[in-house]
C-alpha cells in the first residue's frame, strides 16, 4: 500500500503527566490505543510525557541511556504491537557530554518498533515570566541539544523540535530547507504563555514554512504545581487548525496529512522560493 496516496491521519497526544513513570505509560498506552482505533498512522506524545516530577531533578533519577530501559522499551513494544510510528514527545537521556545532566530527547520508532531518530531540544527554557511569580531554569538539569534533525518517513519527512523551540523560527527555516513536510513540536508550555502565544506561534510556523504541524501538548496542574496549558493541535500548511483537543486534561487531535495538497499550496503560493536571505545547511 502506497503510505502517501492514503492521506494517511496522524494524532497529536494530550496528557497531564504526574510524577510516577508507570501511571504515565499505562495513560499513554490508553491514548495511544484511541489514536490507533480512530486510524492514526503516526502518533506523537508530548514532551515529558514519561515523568513530571515534584522537582526538576527527578528526572534524573529515571533517565535512561540511548537504546536501553523502560521507557523507550515500552515506546518501542506501542510502535510494533499498535503497527503505528511514534514520536515519543521526549524522555530524559543520560548525558554523555555532561555527568549529571539529560538531554530532553524526542525519539522516533517506526510501526515495526525500531529506533529511527532522536532530536535533542536546542532551546532551554530558561525564563523569569513577566508580572509573574514563575521562574524557570531547565539548563541546571538539561544539556542542550546542538543538531537540527529531520527524519523520512512513509507519511512525509517530519522536522522534530520540542516546545520553547517554536519561538526560533530561524529553526524551522532550517528543518524546511533540509525537505522537512511535516514539524512535530512535543511541549509543556505554562498555562501563562500558552494563553498568550500557543496557537500565533503554532500557526506562524505552519504558514511561513507551508508545513503540516503536529503540536502534543501537556495540560492541566501537574505535581510541582506547574499549569501547562494543553490546546494540542493539528494544522495545516495554510494554517488551518484540522482539529484540536479543547478542553483540559487527557485527548487527542487527529488530522490527515495531505502531501499532493501541500505540493499544490506550495506551487500556487510559492513564498519560499521568494527569499532572499537563505538558509544555509
Amino acid at each position: 500500500m502506497n503510505d502517501r496516496a492514503a492521506a494517511p491521519k496522524v494524532a497529536a497526544i494530550q496528557m497531564s503527566s504526574t510524577a510516577d513513570v508507570e501511571t504515565n505509560l499505562e495513560t499513554a498506552r490508553t491514548l495511544l490505543e484511541r489514536a490507533h482505533a480512530q486510524g492514526a498512522r503516526l502518533a506523537a506524545l508530548p514532551e515529558n510525557f514519561a515523568i513530571m516530577g515534584r522537582r526538576e531533578r527527578d528526572k534524573l533519577e529515571v533517565a535512561e541511556p540511548l537504546g536501553e530501559g523502560p521507557i523507550q522499551a515500552f515506546l518501542s513494544r506501542c510502535a510494533r504491537e499498535l503497527e503505528m510510528w511514534i514520536v515519543g514527545g521526549t524522555i530524559p537521556l543520560i548525558s554523555e557530554e555532561q555527568p549529571g545532566k539529560v538531554a530532553a530527547a524526542s525519539l522516533v520508532f517506526d510501526s515495526a518498533g525500531r529506533f529511527v531518530a532522536r532530536y535533542d531540544k536546542i532551546h532551554l527554557f530558561d525564563v523569569d515570566l513577566p508580572d509573574r511569580q514563575e521562574r524557570y531554569r531547565e539548563s541546571a538539569t538539561t544539556a542542550a541539544g546542538d543538531k537540527p534533525v529531520v527524519v523520512p518517513t512513509p507519511f512525509g519527512r517530519i522536522g522534530l523540535a520540542v516546545c520553547y523551540d517554536v519561538r526560533f523560527p530561524e529553526l524551522f527555516r532550517h528543518l524546511e530547507a533540509l525537505g522537512a513536510e511535516i514539524f512535530c513540536l512535543p511541549s509543556a508550555f505554562t498555562a501563562a504563555t500558552g494563553r498568550a502565544h500557543w496557537e500565533t506561534l503554532v500557526r506562524a510556523r505552519a504558514i511561513e514554512n507551508l508545513c503540516y504541524v503536529l503540536a502534543p501538548a501537556q495540560s492541566g496542574t501537574h505535581e510541582n504545581n506547574r499549569e501547562t496549558f494543553g490546546d494540542s493541535m493539528v494544522v495545516d500548511p495554510w494554517g488551518h487548525i484540522l482539529d484540536r483537543v479543547s478542553e483540559p486534561g487527557p485527548g487527542l487531535a487527529v488530522g490527515q496529512i495531505d502531501l499532493t495538497l501541500q505540493q499544490q499550496i506550495r506551487e500556487r503560493f510559492p513564498s519560499l522560493a521568494h527569499r532572499r536571505l537563505q538558509v544555509t545547511v
